[in-house]
């Protein structure tokens, strides 16, 4: 009986011993949750910017090393056809993606993007304008990237005079003279709007948000649809204009056929690295119509970042969408690329406030609108103005033209 109590005691002080002993060693390490996590993120960003993002993305990894274990993965895609490139697959999407501004409703009620938690932080951050963009009813739900998606004129010195310029008649008879182009885009529409946006002509999104009105065939008022036609033509018909698309603009102006045209910042650099010195950045010309000079007008924009409400990591994601639209960045991009910053104190830079193209923008602004308009608006108008641009080869009344792409650009099915 002794001998078993005095094993009971001697197990139960051993007992207790260990039991003391777990209590104060120290607990063994382990890897915190935020340390075995793999956060996976897929971009969508411009072909151009790929060198831009990347370095982005190694300063954003840097910054978060030991939160989490990045893959953040780059995949090019044209910003303005993001929208219907993401809805074909919103849970198979990018975690963000940058789109331009004109998309913003239709994601926001596709169910694409939320409303940003911090809206408040980022309003203040940034230009008004580019926040009224971002937004849908008064509610932000995208990060503003930059303030310039519109379009004005790039010239060589070396061949126009500021006077020159002033003109786009004047400007493509210099051209055709020294054997040399002027380019602007018509199979694009969005370009194709600088003709007819000052005339008293209409352009817009009906109450309904996806559907459009349009007058651009009417044949009232001191400006008609045939008369802005015809200018057209006489434009096309100079052997100094050339209709190509924005990519063959630059080889142009790159090999010496383009010594002026219509685009943007996103070609600032590329076209400081070939003209140098002779580079010249106005605001859209005037052109002849019905005997009178026609302010030629510009639609406005921003680009945006958006997060995907679908995103396994949305925090991430947000995180991510914030630092690629920060103030450094987007100086970054503006060093890189020449694009215009939405930031407010990255605007008001001085090397911002310098750029001859985005001094251009600036004066273009007057004569500019946001772009708000149906996906109705793009194939129709740009049909119309590529038989301008051949010279209507078919022969057909102008008007029956004008009136057929109305009648697509207003179609509700």
């Amino acid at each position: 009986m002794k001998k078993t109590c005095l094993s009971l005691l001697l197990s139960i002080g051993m007992l207790l011993f260990l039991s003391a002993c777990q209590e104060e060693a120290p607990p063994e390490p382990a890897e915190s949750s935020a340390q075995e996590e793999t956060v996976a993120l897929t971009v969508w960003g411009a072909e151009e910017d790929e060198a831009l993002l990347q370095e982005i993305f190694d300063a954003f990894q840097s910054r978060y090393a030991g939160e989490a274990r990045f893959r953040i993965t780059y995949r090019p895609q044209s910003e303005s056809s993001c929208k219907d490139a993401l809805l074909g697959d919103l849970e198979g999407g990018p975690d963000v993606f940058t789109f331009a501004d004109d998309q913003v409703a239709a994601l926001a009620a596709a169910g694409g993007l939320d409303p940003i938690e911090n809206a408040g932080a980022i309003r203040s951050a940034n230009l008004s304008a580019a926040v009224e963009a971002a937004s849908v009813g008064g509610t932000l739900y995208a990060y503003p990237l930059t303030a310039d998606n519109g379009y004005f004129l790039y010239y060589n010195k070396a061949y126009f005079s500021e006077e020159d310029v002033e003109s786009l008649n004047r400007m493509v008879e210099v051209a055709a003279a020294a054997g040399r182009l002027v380019a602007m885009d018509w199979s694009s529409a969005w370009y194709v709007y600088a003709f007819f946006g000052n005339t008293g002509l209409e352009i817009g999104l009906n109450e309904d948000g996806l559907t459009n009105y349009c007058t651009w065939n009417s044949t009232d008022g001191p400006i008609t649809g045939v008369d802005v036609a015809q200018a057209m033509l006489d434009i096309s018909a100079s052997p100094g204009f050339s209709n190509r698309t924005d990519t063959a603009f630059l080889e142009g102006v790159r090999d010496g056929s383009v010594i002026a045209g219509v685009s943007g910042v996103w070609n600032a650099v590329a076209i400081q690295e070939a003209w140098g010195g002779n580079m010249g950045a106005a605001k859209l010309p005037a052109y002849t119509c019905r005997g009178q000079q026609v302010q030629m007008a510009s639609f406005s924009g921003c680009k945006l970042v958006g997060v995907n409400a679908y995103s396994k990591h949305l925090q991430w994601a947000a995180r991510l969408a914030e630092w690629i639209t920060s103030e450094e960045n987007q100086r970054l991009r503006f060093a890189l690329r020449g694009q215009g910053p939405s930031n407010i104190n990255a605007a008001a830079s001085p090397e911002v406030q310098a750029s001859p193209a985005i001094a251009a923008l600036l004066a273009q602004s007057e004569f500019s609108q946001i772009q708000r308009v149906g996906g109705k608006f793009w194939d129709p108008v740009a049909e119309f103005a590529g038989s301008c641009a051949r010279g209507n080869p078919s022969g057909a009344s102008l008007q029956a033209q004008l009136d057929h792409m109305v009648e697509g650009v207003t179609a509700r099915s």
